[in-house]
């Protein structure tokens, strides 16, 4: 049975001519009750993107398709399962949703997309992978690896990643 759209834990907001695609591995669980993306309420991305500039103002989660007119789209590698990265199916961070991460990236063409873990990132880009702008491309799009704003990663929080790639993503 093939698995569609209306499935997704939360809602694919990709299309052409986005700017910036933030990813994550999959809904946490808070995002899965909330119906939106990063809802947890010690989750640092809605404050980042605004401290950072990425944002005009502070964005709360439920709204997050305020997003589209900044040009800026939302994913996850895992669109079918929500929870902690351990808790979550084998297969659904697996190398077939990479791919189909890979091709979805390719199909809108985004300038930068933006991992928000170091394990999202990892899971699609390979095993060595470290924070910061990659050297691998998918297709035109330049590729970022994040330190993760959930409350659980706080220990290796660092938001100079996220300034850089602000001002890469804001520099024409």
């Amino acid at each position: 049975m093939a698995r569609r759209a209306q499935d997704h834990v939360l809602p694919e907001r990709l299309r052409p001519g986005l700017d910036l695609v933030f990813c994550g591995t999959a809904a946490g669980r808070q995002s899965a009750l909330q119906r939106a993306y990063y809802a947890h309420a010690q989750n640092k991305f809605w404050r980042t993107l605004h401290k950072v500039g990425l944002t005009p103002r502070l964005i709360a989660p439920k709204e997050y398709e305020a997003l589209d007119a900044l040009g800026i789209g939302l994913t996850d590698i895992a669109k079918f399962a929500s929870g902690m990265d351990h808790q979550l199916p084998r297969h659904s961070l697996g190398p077939k949703a990479a791919r189909d991460l890979r091709q979805r990236i390719e199909q809108i063409g985004p300038r930068f997309l933006a991992f928000t873990s170091l394990n999202a990132g990892r899971k699609v880009m390979g095993p060595k992978a470290q924070a910061g702008e990659q050297p691998e491309r998918i297709g035109a799009t330049r590729v970022w690896i994040l330190p993760s704003p959930s409350p659980l990663a706080s220990n290796h929080w660092d938001i100079g990643p996220w300034q850089a790639l602000a001002k890469a993503v804001t520099a024409r």
